[in-house]
């Protein structure tokens, strides 16, 4: 549970944020409890209604799935829908930023592929 909160933005979201990590990480496995929005506020200094916010969040996404009297947990299926989301926020955030930004400099599809399989032998 270790990340520095950022002001800029809303806390619940970066609650749900660092619980996606953990999934896909594997450090929160499915069928896995998650921390209690209390612990969340203790660990960040938050608002036990703003963790609770964060965590509603994903139980709306299906990711996490509550357990009456006993808790949060990861849902079975929450990482493969987790990866899936971020291949799609992945395509929309580089691929065609990339796409309309190589047309602008005139890179053909070929020469764009070309480049990308460049990148990939450098690693």
């Amino acid at each position: 549970m270790g990340f520095l909160i950022d002001d800029s933005r809303p806390i619940f979201l970066q609650i749900a944020e660092r619980i996606e990590e953990d999934i896909m990480e594997g450090g929160l496995p499915e069928e896995s409890q998650v921390p209690s929005t209390n612990q969340f506020a203790a660990f960040y200094k938050i608002n036990p209604a703003t963790a609770a916010k964060g965590v509603n969040l994903l139980v709306d996404q299906g990711i996490l799935y509550k357990k009456r009297g006993i808790g949060m947990f990861v849902a079975a299926g929450a990482r493969a829908q987790l990866v899936e989301k971020r291949r799609e926020q992945f395509f929309e955030q580089y691929v065609v930023t990339m796409i309309q930004e190589a047309a602008k400099l005139g890179i053909t599809a070929d020469q764009l592929t070309d480049m990308i399989r460049r990148g990939d032998k450098s690693r």
